[in-house]
């Protein structure tokens, strides 16, 4: 400031910056802006970065503000994305087996795996059937002798006969083969609405993963990306709608989902033997039942669940329900809901409730209320619960109770909301909302690159001011929130209060985190050194 300033301010009688009682203004205005601070979800983390750690957290967001002009061809090869896909993940708690599975790789399994037939429930007479019109796949040990049945494109056809894979891709209409693998890659990966329990291109990509090579073959493939994503342990949701097939059986055992239980517990191990899997943790099955089903099928779904569990107790690790929770609340199961709690505790199992609810914004609310629901029945974390950053009262009982939000980037039900996770989820961190990134595509992806990077980096360079320490943070919170092992309410509260201080498995698991951090923190302190972090 100039002395004519100065004297100009002193004369017209202009408090200065250095009387008291201007100090004591921006000594509270600071005061104030840290109680604020201290709300943020990663306040702790941030507080607690070591030198080199806080280092990378600049080097990140200078990286990110110059990546962030790049053409999106180009960002897999950008600074950024090669540091978000050596970043350490955590835990993946919040993904459907039909949406990790590459696409590509699915259609050249089918096609080389011996007895994959095609079929439909009508053939396929007009333009629009094969844009949407629903069709399945079924191993049959009768493939291998042909038919002379007429394929699904012809008006012909017997509804819900078994065509052979290679018999009806060979008479695909307009290019044979080459056109049906790009009708077929492009119907897994398309959304529709048609079906009542589900879309299409869920049931599709579900019905390959009901026979047990592919579904063996599917689970190696998935293990083997998350270990190359860093990601060291996840929780599928899964429902077991569809019947399974054991390796050249024509028909499903009365109790299928135990053998697809006693596959995913094999593949599980077999992966964790290798040495792509040494340092994997595992993975475990959140049991997902049809919110839209009769209370019965409910019901006995539940019955199913219990039974697999009592089996497979390292398998079944929680229980929840799917589809649009717009078209039937939680508020309707309740009845049901106290009963499976019930008979949990008389069978000696415990399987806690992981509901889905406030996936997206909706004009009636309904959505909205099914968190209530979540939070009142006790439900250990929330599926998506983005509509919560619009009540606070929620939010406060989500920290208080301890539950986490399974957030997931570009879900089915976010897309098509224009407030979307670009808004609502720095709304959530802001206010200290327990958050973890997830995985929770409409269909299968086409190509699996690092679906769990893609994710963060999506938040990192659409979300605001969002830094390295959100992320750390949200990575950190997959871990303490992950069901490694069956703990009753008291222990896993007690758990996920302690963190790294505990004496569980669960601390042992984040002290892995916490170094496996501060090592990747070492990382781009010395590969970015260039780096200019003082501007």
């Amino acid at each position: 400031m100039g002395a004519s300033q100065q004297e100009w301010e002193l004369e017209e009688g202009i408090p200065q910056k250095d009387d008291p009682f201007i100090q004591q203004y921006l000594r509270g205005r600071a005061s104030l802006i840290v109680e604020e601070q201290k709300q943020r979800h990663d306040f702790t983390l941030h507080k607690a970065l070591s030198p080199i750690a806080a280092t990378a957290c600049k080097i990140v967001s200078k990286i990110r503000a110059r990546d962030l002009k790049l053409p999106s061809e180009q960002v897999e090869k950008s600074d950024l994305w090669r540091i978000l896909r050596r970043m350490p993940k955590g835990s993946l708690l919040h993904a459907h087996l039909h949406t990790l599975v590459d696409v590509d790789f699915l259609v050249n399994l089918a096609f080389s795996t011996p007895g994959i037939c095609i079929a439909a429930p009508a053939a396929f007479v007009v333009e629009s059937d094969y844009d949407s019109a629903p069709f399945y796949f079924r191993y049959s040990s009768h493939s291998d002798q042909g038919t002379d049945e007429p394929t699904l494109w012809e008006p012909s056809y017997r509804p819900s006969t078994l065509i052979p894979l290679q018999q009806a891709a060979s008479k695909f209409p307009n290019g044979g083969e080459p056109c049906f693998r790009e009708w077929l890659q492009a119907r897994c990966l398309a959304r529709s609405e048609c079906l009542p329990h589900g879309n299409n291109a869920d049931r599709t990509v579900n019905s390959l993963l009901t026979y047990e090579p592919i579904l063996r073959a599917s689970l190696r493939h998935i293990y083997g990306h998350l270990a190359i994503d860093a990601v060291k342990y996840i929780e599928i949701r899964h429902s077991f709608d569809l019947p399974f097939q054991r390796e050249a059986n024509n028909e499903p055992a009365e109790d299928s989902f135990m053998d697809w239980c006693r596959v995913f517990q094999d593949e599980v191990n077999s992966f964790k033997a290798t040495d792509d899997g040494h340092s994997f943790h595992g993975a475990r099955v959140i049991w997902t039942s049809n919110r839209l089903s009769f209370s019965r099928y409910v019901f006995d779904d539940m019955v199913q669940c219990i039974l697999a569990k009592t089996e497979f107790p390292d398998v079944i690790c929680g229980f929840d329900v799917m589809g649009q929770d717009s078209d039937r609340p939680l508020t309707d199961l309740v009845p049901i809901l106290f009963w499976f709690r019930r008979q949990c505790m008389e069978e000696g199992v415990d399987i806690p409730f992981l509901f889905h609810a406030g996936d997206y914004q909706s004009d009636t609310g309904q959505v909205e209320s099914n968190a209530f629901d979540a939070i009142l029945l006790g439900s250990r974390r929330i599926g998506h619960g983005l509509s919560l950053y619009k009540h606070p009262l929620l939010i406060d009982l989500a920290k208080e109770k301890k539950i986490l939000l399974e957030c997931c980037p570009e879900s089915g039900g976010q897309a098509m909301q224009a407030d979307s996770s670009s808004s609502s989820l720095p709304a959530l961190l802001s206010r200290g909302a327990s958050v973890a990134l997830c995985h929770d595509s409409a269909a299968a992806s086409k190509r699996n690159t690092g679906i769990v990077t893609s994710r963060f980096w999506k938040t990192l360079v659409t979300s605001g001011d969002m830094g390295l320490t959100d992320l750390a943070m949200m990575a950190e919170n997959s871990v303490r929130w992950s069901c490694l092992a069956d703990q009753p309410s008291s222990e896993w509260l007690s758990d996920i209060r302690q963190g790294i201080l505990g004496e569980g498995m669960k601390a042992i698991r984040l002290r892995e985190w916490y170094s496996e951090f501060e090592r990747f923190c070492e990382w781009i302190a010395l590969e970015f050194a260039e780096e200019d972090i003082d501007d």
